[in-house]
């Protein structure tokens, strides 16, 4: 039986999602949890999107196959009885058939903060929320963002991996300033690959601040390279909000059609 489960976790004191020997990462804790309550020795989990270390997550999703005999009812209740405080199981059902956490999302909704003036800096969300020393035209922000949309080649933007393609679909990337003034960012997309997100605040964040042009923006994206880009934007700012599929039915063809697509365009 395959299960779905919905989880949040502040990722401040762990060094990302993926496990890594002697390094404490959520998923070492959320297997280390599942294997307890499974009493079973291993436990294997898909999530839909690897978060970096330092990185949060509001609407993380993981999947799991399960022997037939496990009841899904009252697991996040345990789970959440085993799990430390940073990682709260939010849900656990079992999955549609065809259910693939990564290859059958439609897309990742992430959202990233900024602070760009002294009265918005609040030590409760300093985890949470980049502290920026210079005021931000979110007009500008906005009309560089607007040049990254549709589907690139974003090599500039990502860190390399052998063998992995670079071409995304970005859906939306627009910056507003929520209730309190805070500057929020907010980007979906099919999929993203490793440290784009920060690297397109990075970027747009240098336009913001008036260092460059919005137009600037576009010609490192055409450059194809990181060469010449801003700086990576700090982890602790960024949040996975939100990883949305299609209906149950749909499911299966989604994800046929993520993973031949991954393989072309590699």
């Amino acid at each position: 039986m395959r299960l779905r489960i919905d989880l949040s976790y502040d990722g401040t004191d762990f060094r990302g999602w993926a496990t890594q020997p002697g390094l404490r990462t959520v998923q070492g804790e959320l297997t280390g949890a599942l294997a307890t309550i499974l009493r079973t020795p291993e436990v294997a989990v898909v999530c839909a999107g690897r978060t970096d270390s330092g990185v949060h997550a509001r609407g993380q999703v993981v999947h799991t196959d399960v022997p037939d005999t496990t009841e899904p009812a009252g697991l996040a209740r345990r789970l959440n009885g085993v799990l430390p405080q940073d990682v709260r199981v939010r849900r656990v059902v079992e999955a549609a058939p065809g259910f693939d956490a990564r290859f059958g999302a439609l897309w990742r909704r992430y959202a990233y903060r900024v602070a760009d003036r002294l009265d918005l800096v609040d030590p409760l969300t300093r985890s949470h929320v980049l502290t920026w020393a210079r005021p931000l035209d979110l007009d500008l922000m906005n009309e560089a963002s607007a040049l990254l949309l549709g589907r690139h080649d974003f090599a500039a933007f990502c860190k390399q991996r052998e063998g992995a393609t670079t071409i995304r679909t970005l859906l939306d990337l627009a910056w507003v300033r929520d209730e309190a003034g805070v500057a929020v960012g907010t980007v979906r997309a099919d999929a993203f690959c490793h440290s784009m997100v920060r690297a397109l605040v990075g970027c747009l964040l240098a336009v913001g601040d008036g260092r460059r042009s919005p137009d600037w923006v576009g010609e490192v994206l055409r450059a194809g390279r990181r060469e010449g880009a801003a700086a990576v934007a700090h982890a602790h700012g960024l949040t996975l909000e939100e990883v949305a599929y299609p209906a149950d039915d749909e499911l299966v063809a989604r994800a046929t059609q993520t993973m031949a697509k991954r393989v072309a365009d590699a």
